[in-house]
C-alpha cells in the first residue's frame, strides 16, 4: 500500500549479563526469536544458575529496572531488549558464590566429544538448530572477511608510523592521550600489529614489558600497546603539567 512504512529490526541483540551469584559482568549475543525457556538454558551454561531456579530481570542501558521476565513461553524479543541492556539472573536455589567456584567438592564428569555430539538437548544441538554462532557458516565467513580487512588496515596504518614520532592515542571510551611511539610491529602476547606508546602521563599499564618480554623501556604505568588505527602521528608537543611546581 502507498505510504506504508516497514520497520526492520535486527533479529539479534547484544546484552550484558549479571547474576546474584557473582559480581562479574559479561556480554552475550542472543536471537530475539528464542523463548525465555531457551534463553534460561543458555544462561545456565553462562552463569551456573539452574534454569529451573532462575528468575530474570531486565534493566535499561543505564541500569534502570524495567521489568521481570516471567513468561517462559514468551519470545525474548517480546520484552524491551536493546543492545547493551542488562539481564540480571537471580538464583532461587540457595547457591553461594564460594560453592560455585569451589570445584574441590564437585565430582568430575567427563564426556567425550562424540558422546556430546549425540545429545539432542545440548547447547551445541540448540545452536545447530538455530543456525547460530560458529554453526552459521554465512555469518562466520562474513566475520572472518571483516577481520581480514580490518587487519590489513591495521598493517597499513602501522607501516606509516615510525618509532620516535610524537602521537595522539584515541581509543573509544577512553580519554585522548599524548605520547611518543616506542615500538611498531607484531608481538608475542597477541596476534596482529601493535604500537607501543610511552605516554606523557602515568595513564598506561606497564613499563614496556608484557608477559616477561621487553618491547621498549619507560617508567611503570607510562607504557601501553594500542592498535595502529587508534594512533595519529603528528606535531603534538609534550604539555607542561607543572610537575616541578609546589
Amino acid at each position: 500500500m502507498d505510504g506504508e512504512v516497514t520497520v526492520v529490526t535486527n533479529p539479534f541483540v547484544n546484552v550484558r549479563i549479571t547474576s546474584s551469584l557473582s559480581s562479574f559482568e559479561n556480554r552475550r549475543r542472543f536471537n530475539k526469536r528464542i523463548t525465555i525457556a531457551e534463553l534460561k538454558m543458555l544462561l545456565e551454561m553462562n552463569v551456573g544458575v539452574p534454569a529451573s531456579s532462575m528468575d530474570l530481570e531486565i534493566f535499561s542501558t543505564t541500569d534502570r529496572f524495567l521489568q521481570k521476565i516471567d513468561n517462559d513461553e514468551a519470545l525474548f524479543g517480546s520484552y524491551p531488549v536493546d543492545d547493551e541492556c542488562r539481564i540480571h539472573v537471580i538464583d532461587r536455589s540457595g547457591g553461594q558464590t564460594s560453592e560455585l567456584f569451589d570445584d574441590s567438592k564437585v565430582e568430575k564428569f567427563e564426556l567425550s566429544d562424540e558422546a556430546y555430539e549425540q545429545r539432542k538437548e545440548s547447547v551445541r544441538s540448540f545452536l545447530k538448530k538455530q543456525n547460530l554462532g560458529r554453526f552459521n557458516e554465512e555469518e562466520a565467513a562474513k566475520k572472518k572477511a571483516e577481520l581480514t580487512i580490518r587487519e590489513e588496515q591495521q598493517k597499513t596504518a602501522a607501516e606509516a608510523i615510525s618509532v620516535g614520532s610524537r602521537c595522539k592515542v584515541e581509543v573509544p571510551g577512553q580519554p585522548t592521550k599524548l605520547g611518543t611511539v616506542m615500538y611498531v610491529g607484531t608481538t608475542e602476547f597477541k596476534s596482529g600489529h601493535w604500537v607501543g606508546v610511552k605516554y606523557d602521563e602515568p595513564l598506561g599499564k606497564h613499563n614496556g614489558t608484557v608477559q616477561g618480554k621487553q618491547y621498549f623501556e619507560c617508567q611503570d604505568k607510562y607504557g601501553a600497546f594500542v592498535k595502529p588505527l587508534n594512533v595519529t602521528v603528528g606535531d603534538f608537543p609534550e604539555e607542561d603539567y607543572g610537575l616541578d611546581e609546589i
